[in-house]
């Protein structure tokens, strides 16, 4: 069975194989032996390997161990989980904050406790797999609304009860297409139609908004998100993931989230390593500055070349391809190039939407930015995409 699945994938070109990488300096990695620029790293910071958050995670390992031993309700909770929810409520202007163990335990926590049987979710054609099972398994009734279409969103909220208890459900920033929830007019939804918004910020969190705090600074609104979840394991470049808001809904989660419950704790070192990372980015504006200005002079020169590209603020910028064939021949012409990008296929994407999915680091050179765009122009024409 399994040989004849994995056959039809491959006929498909679908077929997926880990690739391993060796870090170099900054966006170059090693893979097989062969130098590449990686523009393919959610690290958009290019925190990942950064002194004193390495350091910081030394110290710990050797004053805590290597693991926590333990969920965190047992003896898995240790100083640095406590520190870390605390540098988290304070950097996001809440009251609490809960870490886990990946940004899918910690939307599984969420989805699978704060709606019920009877309860309404109403979630983006577009969010992460993530989301969509967590709506999967929460017992409520689950309804989609198209990709940031507030018109079909309102159509959905007018036609529930008035009193049944409703939860808006949205990435930030889309994680494979760039795009930016339009947040303001989905909390006047809500609030019109007496819903709570969740907002998942995995992409958004430490790259959007003066400060870092994510897609709800960017728009102003973040009094207005009911529930707000971030990942470190993206922009701060460490591991795990939180849920940030009132102290009720922490010590909610902490006796119902069978995700935090039944799940050992983060080694000590990682929640270390986070906090050493928040101060970085608190203390360095200067990281998200330059990332912005990689993102408008890359998507510039994108333009100027004959790529359709998409106005937004954010690292993630793909090139529709379409073709899950042609799209593996662009990546691989790059490949051969130097730099990594690899193809995206469904059902990671739809359908026919298959992409190059860019992104962009804090680290990248503008050096690093005119070879990938010179590049792509040249693989691009090579294959008839551009």
């Amino acid at each position: 069975m399994f040989r004849e699945n994995l056959k039809k994938i491959k006929q498909e070109g679908l077929y997926r194989s880990l690739v391993c990488q060796m870090p170099e300096e900054g966006p170059v990695i090693n893979i097989d032996g062969k130098p590449c620029l990686s523009f393919c790293s959610n690290n958009y910071l290019g925190l990942s390997r950064h002194p004193s958050i390495i350091k910081a995670g030394q110290n710990a390992l050797e004053k805590f161990g290597s693991g926590s031993g333990a969920s965190r309700l047992l003896s898995g909770t240790f100083p640095p989980h406590q520190e870390l929810e605390m540098e988290i409520a304070t950097f996001k202007k809440t009251e609490a904050a809960l870490s886990f163990g990946s940004g899918y335990l910690a939307n599984l926590a969420l989805l699978t406790t704060l709606v019920d049987r009877g309860d309404l979710i109403l979630a983006d054609r577009l969010n992460h797999a993530s989301l969509m099972d967590g709506c999967k398994l929460s017992r409520a009734t689950f309804k989609i609304f198209r990709h940031k279409d507030m018109d079909h969103l309102k159509h959905l909220l007018s036609r529930k009860p008035s009193d049944q208890k409703t939860l808006i459900v949205t990435e930030g920033v889309f994680s494979m297409d760039g795009d930016i929830a339009p947040l303001p007019e989905i909390v006047a939804l809500a609030r019109a139609y007496h819903a709570r918004v969740m907002v998942d910020d995995a992409h958004g969190f430490a790259t959007l908004g003066d400060h870092g705090r994510g897609t709800a600074e960017h728009f102003g609104v973040e009094n207005q998100i009911d529930v707000q979840m971030g990942t470190f394991g993206k922009a701060v470049g460490v591991y795990g993931a939180f849920v940030a808001g009132p102290k009720s809904l922490i010590d909610y989660l902490i006796n119902k989230a069978k995700s935090f419950i039944f799940t050992t704790a983060l080694p000590p070192a990682v929640p270390s390593m986070c906090i050493a990372s928040l101060r970085i980015i608190s203390q360095n504006p200067k990281l998200r500055e330059t990332l912005r200005k990689n993102q408008a002079y890359f998507t510039t020169r994108l333009a100027q070349i004959g790529f359709s590209v998409q106005n937004n603020p954010t690292p993630i910028i793909p090139i529709l391809v379409g073709d899950v064939f042609k799209t593996l021949d662009f990546s691989k012409a790059l490949f051969d190039a130097g730099l990594f990008i690899p193809a995206i296929r469904p059902p990671t994407v739809p359908e026919g939407m298959s992409r190059l999915r860019i992104s962009l680091s804090a680290s990248h050179t503008t050096e690093h930015l005119d070879t990938c765009i010179k590049q792509l122009e040249i693989c691009g024409k090579a294959l008839g995409i551009l």
